[in-house]
């Protein structure tokens, strides 16, 4: 099989996939290693990953996992390349552009080295393939991990999730979640503080929620001290009860309640991708960043969006200007969204019979 020219006229033996962080990007690839293996069933397919997105990623079906520790300094990288000493793809997905990311790929061989077009990449990625996937003008991060597997050759697109969770995952899910009734999971932090949304206001939203509609409320979050601060901060804001979880759960465990859960409300977060991969509906909050490119892939009608007041207040220019990507993380953009634009999609999601989010 030649190895300097794409796509692939024949399915490769080894594929080496190099995303290692966040969550939420993690979760975009599920779909990607999906379509590889519906392509090709034969291929084996290798994924290199942080060690915290192994944690939810653990078991995924047909996939081979190699860790990185990012924590580990130096010595990360060294044991990470003594691990795939010896091994040769036929081809990199070299999906992420940073320099950690592309440090990494030193160490891994192969035939054909798939990267970023030229304007999306950075930090010296170019150095780092020898192929590119095709520019593309505002794709959903999903839709250019689908261009990858694209640009191999492999055709078949398979918006699959198939992330396993164990038994005792679901058993703390049905303790947490018990009953029939409906469920509002709120995920209420992000990576960047700045994209965080104000505890009173989610507060007031999850009493319309319980008062209006008869959801039961679940704070849901890390174990960090902002994100506890976060959750006791609303449940003590509220006036109606809610389960507050947050630092309680895995990441296999939060999964499971995404599945058990009708409704998720979050800003731009591994977890709203995460409610996503589970087949559950998604209220975006997005003034930091723009939900076309970053939000919930199959929630995007249900999103509370921002962006373009965002960019024209803080950035002086309407949002169809910025270059794509462009984040706005800056002091106050989120109070950009009033209670009433979140209350507003809660009636929405509602009135249309609280449809789970599934492929059109």
């Amino acid at each position: 099989m030649p190895r300097n020219s794409l796509p692939f006229q024949h399915p490769p033996r080894r594929l080496c996939i190099l995303r290692l962080s966040a969550i939420g990007d993690v979760t975009h690839m599920v779909p990607v290693t999906a379509s590889l293996k519906a392509s090709w069933p034969g291929t084996d397919l290798t994924w290199v990953v942080g060690r915290m997105e192994h944690r939810l990623l653990a078991g995924l079906p047909g996939v081979r996992f190699v860790v990185f520790d990012k924590k580990a300094g130096v010595a990360g990288y060294r044991a990470l390349w003594r691990e795939l000493a010896g091994q040769r793809f036929d081809a990199l997905v070299h999906a992420q552009v940073s320099m950690r990311a592309n440090l990494a790929s030193l160490g891994i061989r192969a035939g054909v080295r798939l990267g970023y077009d030229s304007a999306r990449s950075k930090d010296l990625h170019g150095l780092c393939v020898d192929h590119r996937i095709p520019p593309a003008a505002g794709q959903h991060v999903l839709d250019s991990f689908f261009s990858f597997a694209e640009t191999l050759g492999a055709a078949q697109r398979r918006l699959e999730w198939n992330i396993p969770v164990s038994e005792a995952d679901e058993a703390f899910a049905a303790d947490a979640l018990p009953g029939d009734g409906p469920v509002l999971v709120i995920s209420p932090c992000s990576s960047h503080e700045l994209r965080n949304w104000l505890p009173d206001r989610y507060a007031r939203v999850a009493d319309h929620a319980a008062r209006a509609h008869g959801f039961r409320v679940v704070l849901c979050g890390g174990p960090s001290h902002s994100e506890r601060a976060m959750g006791g901060a609303i449940e003590t804001a509220m006036e109606t009860p809610a389960v507050n979880l947050v630092g309680k759960d895995t990441l296999k465990q939060l999964l499971a309640m995404l599945r058990r859960a009708s409704l998720v409300i979050s800003p731009d977060s591994g977890p709203m991708h995460m409610a996503t991969a589970a087949g559950t509906p998604v209220i975006g909050l997005h003034a930091a960043s723009n939900p076309d490119r970053s939000g919930p892939y199959l929630s995007r009608r249900w999103c509370v969006n921002r962006y373009d007041d965002a960019a024209r207040q803080f950035l002086g220019r309407p949002a169809g200007e910025l270059p794509w990507g462009t984040k706005i993380e800056k002091p106050g953009v989120m109070e950009l969204i009033g209670v009433e634009d979140v209350v507003e999609r809660i009636d929405a999601f509602v009135a249309a019979g609280m449809p789970r989010a599934t492929p059109s």
